[in-house]
């Protein structure tokens, strides 16, 4: 992309020919939805101006706390983990497929191959390496119980891809050997999948998961990159995380 001080040819900067959206949620443990059986998340003050001269939070959380990446060993023996990645496999293409509509009349909602060519139908091919993004609606009930959507029994509902729709983007290259699948929910699965299986056919290679996305609106549904933070822990299943849109130029 060059040096933050080039020009292209009608002068702009390359700072100014790209835009920063987050897509991550602000960690609050008031707020912050955590997937049944995670770590509990703390905040608690280790030091304050008044009294040290500076303010300084203490942080307990698992690596998994609120919006974050997956890496390929969370699910997969011999996979890479946090610290076998390269920048690259935390850069990709994205695309957005909004099926706000469908998973607001079925919270157990699969994305489908049609739904996949339906979009490609409209916004041109998947390019290979993307992370595709399924915008399900959840993250506006991020931080109340209508997150977990729990029915009766107990049991959580959510949106989520569908095993031969992965399969399709894997076989077709447009997944790649470094791509990712993200969503607004708590994870690529359907919630009813206790067996994760799509996380399991996902988590080979290079390739990882995006999960508990915020603020999907601002990503276009085509023509942008995804950019990953967060802590590289030794051994570490992924990270919590800033997670960034890379938008490009307007005009």
């Amino acid at each position: 992309m060059g040096e933050p001080g080039d020009a292209d040819p009608r002068g702009r900067s390359v700072l100014e020919l790209i835009t920063l959206v987050s897509l991550s949620h602000v960690n609050d443990p008031a707020t912050t939805s955590l997937y049944p059986g995670d770590p509990p998340f703390t905040l608690e003050s280790a030091a304050t101006i008044a009294r040290e001269g500076y303010h300084l939070q203490y942080v307990r959380e698992g690596e998994h706390t609120g919006t974050h990446w997956s890496a390929p060993g969370h699910f997969t023996a011999g996979e890479a983990l946090a610290d076998g990645l390269d920048p690259g496999d935390l850069f990709r293409p994205a695309v957005k497929i909004d099926v706000r509509d469908r998973c607001a009349h079925d919270p157990d909602y699969v994305l489908t191959v049609a739904d996949l060519r339906d979009f490609e139908h409209a916004h041109g091919r998947i390019p290979d390496g993307a992370a595709v993004v399924m915008w399900t609606g959840w993250e506006s009930r991020w931080g109340t119980d209508a997150f977990f959507a729990y029915d009766a029994d107990g049991v959580m509902h959510q949106p989520g891809f569908s095993v031969t729709a992965l399969q399709w983007l894997v076989d077709t290259g447009r997944l790649g050997r470094n791509g990712a699948l993200g969503t607004d929910t708590f994870g690529p699965d359907v919630g009813t999948d206790r067996t994760y299986a799509v996380s399991r056919l996902l988590h080979h290679r290079r390739r990882i998961s995006l999960e508990a996305l915020a603020n999907l609106a601002s990503l276009p549904a085509a023509g942008a990159y995804i950019l990953c933070g967060g802590q590289i822990n030794r051994n570490g299943s992924g990270s919590t995380a800033l997670i960034y849109g890379v938008l490009p130029p307007a005009g």
